[in-house]
């Protein structure tokens, strides 16, 4: 529950800036903010050393800076850890970071439920009930950094090297707060990971795809599992609204994309349905005709 306190964790550095002016402080507290936030990881503003006592204590009277609760973690003996997530409206969403030899990544939600009905995805059987907040969806990453030990935010050996947009939710139907939350994730002084390190994943929200493109430059993954319409329509219903003929001009005009490396497509086996001689034939010759060309 809410406690009428205004969470500073999702404001953009403008954002931050503007409410520090509201607040009669000076500018450059906006930047302590911002790096003892994203940086160091404070959880409270206690942790604020930097920040004088009065200064610290006027801002915990009217701020917050909250991550989600943790419901419940879970760890496997690979190493890997899922979190299920709760919301102040009491919510829930999962983010799971998954180690590998080379690189850790975070698979982070984008809404509570989905709108879409894939045929084998378990929140496909949900119905949506709202779009995850910046401060939500950021506040995944946070919360991760603080199971994994990672604050302040290493230069180099990390263990969450990467983020796939690929967890509950169709992220391009929340553009706005997944735009956001990863201009937040990607600030040089603050969480600092990469544009290369970031994917984000869709069932081909065509008219989202040249935007995702145009003001964030991640890389693009498509949740395909069909190459035909006729099947497409059936296990990504998505289909039925922009055909594969649309997608894949889609991924063509990706701006910035100068070779296949930087869109890459995601292809469940189902047995009996999609995983025929003819269907693999036909996926080598899709993948090889969505190539982006050479700019």
């Amino acid at each position: 529950m809410s406690d009428g306190r205004k969470n500073l964790i999702g404001l953009s550095r403008e954002e931050l800036l503007e409410e520090m002016r509201l607040f009669g402080a000076e500018p450059f507290r906006a930047r302590q903010l911002w790096h003892w936030m994203y940086n160091r990881g404070a959880a409270d503003f206690s942790a604020m050393t930097s920040l004088s006592k009065d200064f610290r204590a006027r801002l915990a009277e009217r701020y917050v800076v909250r991550r989600p609760e943790v419901a419940r973690a879970l760890a496997s003996s690979d190493g890997t850890q899922k979190w299920l997530l709760r919301m102040e409206d009491g919510q829930e969403v999962e983010s799971v970071h998954i180690p590998e030899e080379d690189r850790g990544t975070l698979c982070v939600s984008s809404q509570v439920g989905c709108t879409l009905t894939c045929k084998f995805c378990h929140t496909g059987t949900q119905r949506l009930v709202r779009n995850l907040e910046p401060a939500e969806i950021v506040g995944q990453v946070m919360v991760a950094r603080d199971a994994l030990g990672e604050w302040p935010s290493p230069a180099d050996d990390r263990q969450l090297t990467n983020i796939v947009m690929m967890g509950m939710g169709e992220p391009l139907y929340n553009f706005e707060s997944v735009a956001k939350a990863l201009k937040i994730v990607m600030d040089g002084e603050g969480l600092s990971l990469s544009k290369r390190k970031i994917t984000l994943s869709t069932s081909g929200v065509v008219p989202m795809i040249r935007r995702c493109g145009e003001e964030l430059a991640v890389n693009l993954a498509i949740s395909l599992h069909a190459v035909t319409d006729e099947l497409r329509d059936v296990l990504v219903p998505i289909n039925r609204k922009w055909p594969i003929a649309e997608l894949l001009q889609a991924c063509r005009d990706y701006p910035s994309a100068s070779n296949a490396r930087r869109i890459t497509f995601e292809y469940v086996m189902l047995k009996g349905v999609n995983d025929s001689d003819v269907m693999r034939a036909s996926w080598c010759a899709c993948s090889r005709a969505s190539r982006p060309r050479s700019t």
